[in-house]
């Protein structure tokens, strides 16, 4: 495969991530960008804080669907890669629609915190162990009632299911595994210190009034 075609394909998973559904959805039905409240992310979470479930739902699930799709996108050059080439280029494609979900071309290079994109590219990558992100998210959630918590904790359950579960996994995908916990952390660095100091926010899925200030993703 030449170099422009490899460029294209990456440039092709960027631009998927660098939809900004949150904008969109915010600016089309509602008439409000949700980067100039709450949190100031496009993300889902934000978009619960500021316009409800109504328009969340559909933010949440189309972010995940572009990280998944941007894997899928290597299928089209499939026939002209080895098993482990083809698998390095489903990582970059994946880490790329993450790069572009945070730093959307759309979206004048503000969007969100890359946590749904990154789970749609590990559903794509490795089903079994988003599986197991997504219940270490939903039961810290429940416990502690904190998006930016349950969002670390499911990204470092990923290196670790990974490393403990399927062992036999490819060195490409441990180190992706491994990079995962660290976009986190760098993407929730001001979660972290409210988390510290008692100053985060929590969410309550189940009510229409939630707390004021919108402080996470």
């Amino acid at each position: 495969m030449q170099i422009p075609l490899h460029i294209f394909i990456i440039l092709t998973a960027y631009l998927l991530g660098s939809l900004p559904s949150a904008v969109w959805i915010g600016k089309f039905f509602y008439g409000i960008d949700v980067r100039q409240h709450g949190s100031g992310n496009a993300g889902a979470t934000n978009t619960f804080r500021v316009l409800g479930k109504k328009a969340a739902i559909p933010v949440l699930f189309f972010d995940i669907l572009k990280g998944w799709a941007a894997v899928k996108v290597a299928y089209f050059v499939a026939d002209m890669l080895g098993r482990e080439e083809f698998n390095s280029l489903q990582l970059t494609l994946g880490a790329a629609a993450i790069i572009g979900h945070i730093y959307p071309v759309f979206a004048s290079f503000k969007g969100g915190k890359g946590v749904a994109t990154l789970l749609g590219v590990t559903l794509a990558i490795h089903p079994l162990s988003a599986g197991v992100g997504i219940l270490v998210f939903a039961f810290i959630l429940l416990v502690t009632r904190y998006v930016s918590l349950s969002s670390i904790f499911a990204g470092l359950s990923f290196p670790i299911s990974i490393l403990i579960l399927f062992p036999s996994s490819s060195p490409t995908l441990v180190l992706f595994s491994l990079l995962t916990p660290a976009i986190l952390l760098v993407t929730h660095q001001k979660n972290i210190e409210r988390l510290l100091k008692k100053e985060e926010s929590k969410i309550y899925l189940f009510k229409k009034k939630e707390e004021p200030k919108a402080v996470e993703e």
